[in-house]
This record gives structure tokens, C-alpha cells and sequence, in this order.
């Protein structure tokens, strides 16, 4: 018993000596953050004794020191722990740093010169002399004991990632670059880590160097396969992505892959408009993969829209060249044969027939057949259903129109899919003269969790609720519904005609930027670019605080960068619009494009 009393003796000593210096640790720490030093080196000298000498209450006490500017104790209490640890080289730097406080830089550069020259073959040791030089900003010191500690242990690159940061922060890219890549043949997965530090912090201009070493470290060694993908990130980020693309396929067939990195790269040249180089993409997948890969149906349907993009890109196409591309469809559907799982591709070609080609019955025909389909999925049937709905409002069948987009409303209530559809029934209300409902259902459209949809929702219900109230009449808002319908229609003379006669009975009418803005997207659709620019340009000029102006701008914005290849003044009007136009729903999206036509290196990443 006695025994056992001794032991719950101990132990509560222990627990409260343990719990005492927790206490002065952390006073200790409070008077140092209050700036009071004195009581701070007091408590630090008294826990650092009683630890065993820690290195953390050591650096602690020496820095309340320091800010006393005791020098001479300072310099007594570091030899006197040299002394004690001689193999402990990062002291000297500590006593570098007093030296140094007190002007006597060459006794404080050679006490640097002394840490390097005895620094052991110590993986611990050495990173922590190069972090204490790295702390008091002696990059060139750190590099030297980083590059001395890889030839000390016998490891070329073991502190390649060390030296890396270094040069990165010397503002030196070519041995930065090297040495991340050094860093990444040592532990590959770190790829993504390095690209994202190379895509921050190495210059457009250096992009060159990473290039040359890269295919230096794959002629060096050319089984390791983190190079070739860092050589196709650089392609990427050189908006080189038919370079890309070469890369990936090789990686592709050498790892026997599903053609994941392909597809990806064809994603990536879509959205930056190489349509050459993602068609590749997408064919490569349909017919190297086959239909075994999962992604082949997407590939092919995209192949599809791609070409059909290429098409209608460059603003001169024929009749023949959407024919040929409607052939294309045909030729791959009567391959695969047409059922729920072709239906998506199905449902692009009933587009490219009612937007293109003209041809609304051929398209309505098909998109009937896609939703009869047995277990087709549920949302390209939805879908499938509104671009039906579009169609039948673009013949006349109103009735027809607003029962499809209720069932899709219907089905999708809480998805932002039956939003979309409400928002087209609400249109469609919109078109009828039906104003006070169609506002109703826009104001509730505003809270939609589609930024798209709440933008679109919000400026219909402003735009309704401007122009019922500038008279006791809602003819003139009528007209223009009416106009708009025609022109969702295709119907443009007819479109043309009755706007001109609104503006001619209502010329003061707050319309007259409404009538502008509908005239120059007819133009557009006609493709006659010029009037439509002008048109643009008269809203912008004239009529600068209506609710028109912004969209304007940006459509004229959109026409300089695309069809009119003028892209200073492009890049002047997404400025003009971002900078002036702030609250605009289209202030994010000029800025990006800003941003990409002044050549900014991640603006499309």
C-alpha cells in the first residue's frame, strides 16, 4: 500500500508540474503576443530549462531577447547551446542573426560559412538550416545547403522541391523549372500540384523553357509517363491543343486507357472554338474505342454538334453544307439504329433541322418520335418535349406549345428543368398579351437557382412592368409581343413590318430602344451583320439608361469578336460594359472575354 501511495504520488506531481507549464506556456505566450518581453523572456528561460532545453522555447526566448536588443546575453546563451549541441549547425545561423543585429556582418558571415561548411549528412539538419536561412530571406545560403545536403546524402533531387520555391522566389525560372521537374519525377503524384504552382507563378514568356526541358527529361527518361502529361498540360495552357491532342492519344494507347484524357481535350478545343481538333478528339474516341467505351455516344453526338458548329461558325454557309452534315446524322443513325439510347443524337438533329435547315415538320416529327420512346431517360425526354413545344410555337400550335411545357413544369418541379419550362409557358403567356400573368410567374422565375433563368425572368418582368405603366393602354406592348412572337417564328418581314408601324403611331414611346433591339437581332439572324452592328451602336449612344443598352453593348461586343473580326473594338465594349454597366447580368462574362482577347494565361482555363 505504501508502494501504490508513492506511485499516485509521483504521478500527481507529475500531472502538476505538466499542468503548471502549460499554464506559463501559455502566459508566457500572451505577454510576448502584448509585446511585453521582459515577463516574457522570464517565463520563456524558466520552461525552457525545464524542458530539457526545447528548441521552441529557446527560439523564444532568444526572440524576447532580441526585441530587448540584449545582444551580449543573447550571444552567450546560443554558444553556450552550440557547445552543448556542436552537430546542431542551424544554431549558427540563430547566432548569424545576432551578429548581424549588432553590424558585425563579416563575424556574421562567416558564422553562415561555418553552418554550411560542418553540415552533417542529416536529412533533419540540413532541412532545417535551409529553412532557417530561407526565414531570414538568405536565399542563396539556403540554396547552397539544400544543393550541399543532396550531394551529402547521396540524392540528387532529394531537396529539389526546397530549391524549386527558392528560385521561384529569386525570380529564376529555368532553375525553378528544372528542379520541379526534378521534384515530379520523384514523386509523380504530385503533377497536379506543380502544374498548379507553375500555372501561378512561372511568366507566360518562360513557357518556352518548361517546354524545352521537358522534352529534355523525356529523352532522359522515356518510361516515365508524369512527363508526357505535363507536356500536354503545357500544350493546354499554350492553347495548343491539336500539340494536346497528340500528346494524349500516345498516353492514351500506352496506358491503355478508356479515352477519359481525350475527351477532355476535345471539351477543352470546343469551348476555345478549334472545332478541327476537337472533331479529331471526338473521332479518335468513336473510332479507336469503339462502342465498348463509355464515352462513345457522347463522343459521336458531339462530333456532330462540332461539325455543326464549324458550319454555322464561320457565317457562310450553304444549304449543301447542312445537308451534308444532316447526311452525317442520318448515316450513323441507321448504323446504330434509332432508339432511347440514340435519342439524344436524335434530338440534335431535330435541331439542326428547325434552327438550320428550315425544315420544322421533319424536326417535330422527330422529337415526337424521341419522347414515345419506351425507357427513354427522363430528362432528354424533357428536354426533347420543350424543343417540341419551341417547334409547335414556331407553326402556330400555341395550344400544343403550352401543354408540352406544363408537363415538363409538371414532371421537373423542383428541378431547374421545370423552371426553364415555366419560364417558356410564361412566355409564351407574354407573346398572348397575357401581362399580368406572365409577370406574375417571371417575378416568382427571379428566385429561380438558374442564374440564367432568374436573369431572364428579371428582365422580362421590368421590361413588362416599365411599359404597362407608361400608358392606360397596353396596345403598344402588345404590338410588340406580337412582333417578337413573329420573329421567334422566323417570320422577319412581317416582324419588320409591324414594329415600324409601332414606332410610326408611338413615336415618344418608351419603346423605341425595344423596337431598335428587335431589329438588330432579326439582322442577326438574317446574318446581315453591319445593320445589325449599327442598330447595336444607336441603343448604345442614345439610349444609355434604358434596360437595353447593356444588352446592346454586349451583342455588339459579341459581333466585333466574331463575324465584323474587329477585336481591339470587341475588346473596348466588354471593357466599356464591365466598367460602366457593373450591376449588368452580363458584366461577368464581358470581363472573361475581356480578359481572353487581351491574352490574360489562365483566362480560358
Amino acid at each position: 500500500m505504501r508502494v501504490f501511495g508513492l506511485i499516485v504520488l509521483f504521478v500527481g506531481l507529475i500531472v502538476s508540474m505538466a499542468t503548471g507549464q502549460a499554464e506559463n506556456s501559455k502566459l508566457a505566450d500572451q505577454y510576448y503576443l502584448d509585446g511585453e518581453y521582459e515577463k516574457a523572456s522570464q517565463l520563456y528561460e524558466r520552461l525552457y530549462t525545464e524542458s530539457k532545453r526545447s528548441d521552441y522555447y529557446f527560439t523564444k526566448y532568444i526572440e524576447c531577447l532580441l526585441a530587448m536588443e540584449e545582444y551580449t546575453r543573447s550571444e552567450k546563451i546560443i554558444q553556450q547551446r552550440i557547445a552543448d549541441n556542436p552537430t546542431r549547425v542551424s544554431l549558427y545561423v540563430t547566432l548569424g542573426n545576432v551578429l548581424e543585429r549588432q553590424n558585425r556582418f563579416d563575424e556574421a558571415d562567416a558564422t553562415f560559412a561555418d553552418a554550411i561548411e560542418n553540415l552533417p549528412a542529416d536529412v533533419g539538419e540540413i532541412t532545417k538550416l535551409g529553412n532557417n536561412f530561407l526565414m531570414l530571406t538568405k536565399y542563396d545560403l539556403a540554396i547552397e545547403t539544400f544543393e550541399k545536403g543532396q550531394i551529402l546524402i547521396k540524392r540528387p533531387g532529394l531537396f529539389a522541391n526546397n530549391l524549386a520555391d527558392l528560385y521561384r522566389r529569386k525570380g529564376d525560372s529555368e532553375k525553378m523549372i528544372e528542379n520541379y521537374l526534378y521534384s515530379l519525377n520523384a514523386n509523380p503524384k504530385r503533377l497536379t500540384q506543380i502544374q498548379t504552382i507553375l500555372q501561378r507563378y512561372l511568366p507566360k514568356d518562360d513557357m518556352d523553357i518548361l517546354l524545352t526541358q521537358l522534352y529534355g527529361m523525356i529523352q532522359e527518361y522515356p518510361d516515365a509517363d508524369h512527363f508526357p502529361q505535363m507536356l500536354a498540360w503545357v500544350f493546354i495552357q499554350k492553347k495548343d491543343f491539336k500539340a494536346a491532342l497528340r500528346q494524349v492519344k500516345a498516353l492514351d494507347i500506352r496506358l491503355e486507357e478508356n479515352g477519359q484524357r481525350v475527351y477532355r481535350i476535345a471539351r477543352m478545343a470546343s469551348n476555345a472554338n478549334e472545332s478541327d481538333v476537337a472533331i479529331e478528339a471526338y473521332e479518335y474516341i468513336v473510332t479507336e474505342k469503339g462502342p465498348g467505351s463509355s464515352y462513345y455516344m457522347e463522343a459521336k453526338r458531339l462530333s456532330l454538334i462540332e461539325r455543326r458548329n464549324k458550319i454555322v461558325r464561320n457565317y457562310d454557309y450553304t444549304e449543301e453544307d447542312l445537308r451534308a452534315l444532316e447526311s452525317q446524322y442520318n448515316a450513323f443513325l441507321d448504323d446504330v439504329g434509332r432508339n432511347r439510347t440514340t435519342a439524344p443524337i436524335i434530338a440534335e438533329l431535330a435541331r439542326l433541322q428547325a434552327f438550320y435547315i428550315n425544315d420544322l415538320d421533319a424536326a417535330i416529327a422527330l422529337l415526337q418520335e424521341v419522347v414515345s420512346y419506351p425507357g427513354v431517360n427522363k430528362k432528354v425526354r424533357a428536354y426533347a418535349k420543350l424543343d417540341l413545344a419551341d417547334f409547335q410555337l414556331m407553326n402556330g400550335e400555341i395550344w400544343e406549345s403550352t401543354l408540352l411545357y406544363s408537363q415538363v413544369d409538371k414532371a421537373f418541379r423542383e428541378d431547374p428543368l421545370g423552371q426553364e419550362a415555366r419560364f417558356r409557358n410564361a412566355r409564351l403567356s407574354y407573346f398572348n398579351a397575357d401581362f399580368e400573368w406572365a409577370q406574375a410567374q417571371f417575378d416568382i422565375l427571379k428566385a429561380s437557382t438558374s442564374r440564367m433563368i432568374a436573369n431572364d425572368a428579371l428582365d422580362m418582368s421590368v421590361f413588362i412592368m416599365d411599359n404597362l405603366g407608361l400608358d392606360t393602354t397596353d396596345h403598344p406592348l402588345t404590338v410588340y409581343a406580337e412582333s417578337e412572337l413573329l420573329v421567334f417564328q422566323n417570320r422577319f418581314d412581317e416582324a419588320f413590318e409591324k414594329l415600324s408601324v409601332l414606332s410610326n403611331i408611338y413615336p415618344d414611346h418608351g419603346l423605341q430602344d425595344d423596337i431598335l433591339y428587335l431589329k438588330a437581332q432579326i439582322y442577326e439572324k438574317q446574318r446581315k451583320y453591319e445593320e445589325a452592328a449599327e442598330l447595336y451602336q444607336e441603343i448604345a449612344d442614345n439610349y444609355p439608361e434604358e434596360i437595353r443598352a447593356d444588352n446592346s453593348i454586349y451583342a455588339l461586343a459579341q459581333l466585333y469578336e466574331g463575324q465584323l473580326n474587329d477585336l481591339p473594338k470587341a475588346q473596348d465594349l466588354y471593357e466599356k460594359l464591365f466598367m460602366e454597366y457593373s450591376a449588368s447580368t452580363f458584366s461577368i462574362e464581358a470581363r472573361k472575354r475581356y480578359r481572353i482577347l487581351r491574352g490574360d494565361f489562365d483566362a480560358v482555363n
